[in-house]
């Protein structure tokens, strides 16, 4: 504990939350304890150990301290590094674009979907393109959900079709054509290269071009989707880490509502 890293007793810390100088929180109110990892592209030793330490000193940790250094192979190695970060933010300033909704129980949704539409939600999901994960559309769509929370397979008023990974947007289109679909579900798990922006993108176009793109609900998710990126690439709304089944269909419900009504006046 000599080091201090986690030690309450450092000099002239100030202990009284400024959320205009936020900071990581260790085990004190503004010691900017963190723990990074990553990989170098170099054999595993003292001289490897002190570049992680140097890259962590630019990377604006105070008094870095590498913990563990492991060799990979012959010419890669990992590290953990823990420190004290010396920047912050001012976290009033912050804005954030994101899905306001009432989150409605899977019971309420289904409820909510006699009582308004009378009849059942035709959903349609998939992984399209080349993305060959199912992990984060099979969470949505699939009965038994994911960490307690019911898939739209469940929902007695939705009608929910997975297809599956790897579907072409061409494909993905003409299915939700057939099936008269209200809503499009597409997630995208692998984003190196940016790969998931192309898919998406292209999907977007090709809807376009087919005079289709009003006529479905479209809904985007993914580790790196954020609600304002899935409007940027003109979906209407994005979901990314920690939303489920609930979220998703207490979106899709209200946002069908609030069209029917427009229409209707």
């Amino acid at each position: 504990m000599s080091s201090g890293l986690y030690s309450t007793r450092q000099s002239n810390l100030d202990t009284t939350l400024d959320l205009k100088k936020l900071k990581p929180y260790g085990d004190t109110m503004n010691d900017g304890k963190v723990q990074v990892s990553f990989t170098l592209p170099v054999a595993d030793s003292e001289r490897a150990t002190e570049a992680a330490r140097q890259l962590a000193l630019k990377m604006g940790l105070v008094e870095p301290n590498v913990a563990t250094h492991i060799a990979l192979d012959k010419t890669f190695s990992f590290f953990v590094v823990y420190g004290s970060l010396k920047h912050s933010i001012d976290f009033d300033e912050i804005q954030v674009e994101s899905v306001d909704v009432n989150v409605m129980s899977m019971e309420e949704t289904d409820d909510f979907i006699r009582e308004n539409f009378g009849r059942k939600l035709r959903v349609l999901g998939a992984s399209t393109g080349t993305d060959a994960h199912t992990v984060g559309i099979d969470a949505i769509m699939n009965m038994k959900g994911y960490a307690g929370h019911y898939g739209l397979e469940r929902y007695r008023m939705i009608e929910a079709l997975n297809m599956g990974s790897q579907v072409s947007n061409e494909e993905f289109i003409r299915k939700a054509v057939e099936l008269e679909a209200d809503v499009l579900l597409v997630s995208q798990t692998v984003t190196q290269k940016n790969v998931h922006i192309q898919n998406l993108t292209e999907l977007v176009e090709l809807l376009e071009a087919e005079g289709l793109r009003n006529r479905f609900l479209l809904i985007i998710g993914g580790p790196r989707i954020s609600h304002e990126l899935a409007k940027e690439l003109g979906a209407d709304a994005g979901f990314g880490p920690g939303k489920y089944a609930d979220d998703v269909a207490s979106y899709f419900c209200e946002e069908l509502l609030a069209r029917q009504q427009h229409k209707d006046n």
